[in-house]
């Protein structure tokens, strides 16, 4: 097969003219900053997609998550639940704030958190369930807003990668007592970098706004800060850009499932890898990556596949790394015999190839049919 004349990236970001034009706009009216008229409306447009009364903007979904955690008013060793397979971020949030992660294994077929395994794990200390959507899929939600109801426990829901995917005629990022979202550029909606929490509570919305900028004073003592808090303001140059894209959203949420289940059409059927489904009862595949894994038995390693892939000029990416498996983590949580399968092996044997908003149909066809060459 006649080698692509480029490498095609795992995501290229879908910047048009219009896009750039409104930022050059925002940048000429001198307004750059957190201050910028555009951030309030971006918030609010944003907000009112997904059916929530107040949106936060921060400097990016790990922030985010940071203030998510924060705001709640976790004490030290307060146990939040989350799943071991996700972005380090999520683990991050909560130890920073001095609570604990408690880690549940994933399901083999969704790679999202083991619903059945949450309750196993809470008690008394459980103050808060971490929940990412994986990958494109949404979790059960009706079942886990059963169980942190039941169990009165918070509920952060990171919607960072399922932005537009519905639940059955809800979209994610609605559901939680706080929802985070993420404008990273390889994201549906992105702003280069940049995310939202989301909430229906007053109180909550307030503690995001001063958490994010300092915690400044009130009235007239602005530079008596109340609490430590961070800079972790947006600008108006990130909110015009994503304002700009919020006017094509149902299209842009339109091409992401195209991508997603044009790889899946060409490659459900290939017996040595494992891919998510495109659709559940409760919801379809916004494919934020396609996934990829690696039978245990199939005769070709995920080394060898990644190798073959580079050659023919196709980036990859590994799965995430499972947080019982981070070293950062491993001793200060005492997780060096904590064993959860599923996540260790989608990990080992897990990857993601091009499916980026800006990806050509000829690329496309071209990283399908060497991929398919390969694992023949």
């Amino acid at each position: 097969m006649k080698k692509y004349n480029k490498f095609i990236p795992v995501n290229t970001p879908l910047i048009n003219k219009k896009d750039a034009l409104s930022v050059f706009k925002s940048v000429q009216s001198g307004w750059i900053s957190s201050e910028g008229p555009n951030v309030r409306i971006f918030e609010k447009k944003i907000s009112k997609f997904l059916n929530r009364k107040f949106g936060c903007s921060v400097s990016s979904g790990t922030a985010a998550l940071e203030i998510a955690i924060k705001s709640l008013g976790l004490k030290k060793n307060d146990e939040v639940i989350m799943p071991s397979f996700t972005i380090i971020s999520n683990a991050i949030a909560i130890v920073k704030s001095s609570a604990k992660p408690i880690l549940v294994d994933v399901d083999l077929n969704t790679w999202n958190i083991k619903i059945e395994d949450i309750e196993k794990k809470i008690n008394k200390k459980t103050k808060c369930l971490m929940l990412p959507h994986i990958y494109g899929l949404s979790n059960d939600m009706d079942k886990i807003l059963k169980i942190v109801k039941k169990h009165k426990i918070f509920l952060i829901e990171d919607a960072a990668e399922v932005f537009g995917l519905k639940y059955k005629n809800r979209y994610c990022g609605s559901f939680g007592d706080i929802s985070i979202l993420s404008f990273y550029a390889n994201k549906h909606i992105t702003t280069g970098e940049g995310g939202m929490l989301l909430t229906n509570n007053f109180k909550l919305y307030q503690k995001f706004k001063d958490l994010r900028n300092l915690c400044f004073g009130k009235k007239k003592n602005r530079f008596n800060h109340y609490d430590i808090g961070w800079n972790y303001r947006y600008t108006n140059i990130q909110a015009t850009l994503g304002l700009s894209q919020l006017k094509r959203v149902n299209r842009i949420i339109k091409k992401k499932f195209e991508i997603g289940n044009y790889y899946y059409r060409h490659l459900k059927n290939i017996k040595n890898i494992i891919i998510q489904p495109n659709k559940l009862s409760y919801c379809k595949n916004i494919y934020w990556v396609f996934g990829i894994v690696i039978k245990k038995n199939s005769k070709i390693s995920i080394g060898k596949v990644l190798k073959k892939l580079s050659a023919q000029n196709i980036g990859t990416r590994p799965f995430f790394w499972p947080m019982h498996k981070q070293d950062i983590f491993k001793k200060k949580f005492n997780f060096k015999n904590l064993k959860l399968p599923n996540s260790e092996f989608i990990s080992k044997n897990g990857f993601y190839i091009p499916s980026g908003l800006g990806i050509s149909l000829k690329e496309l066809k071209y990283v399908k049919d060497t991929l398919i060459n390969i694992l023949k």
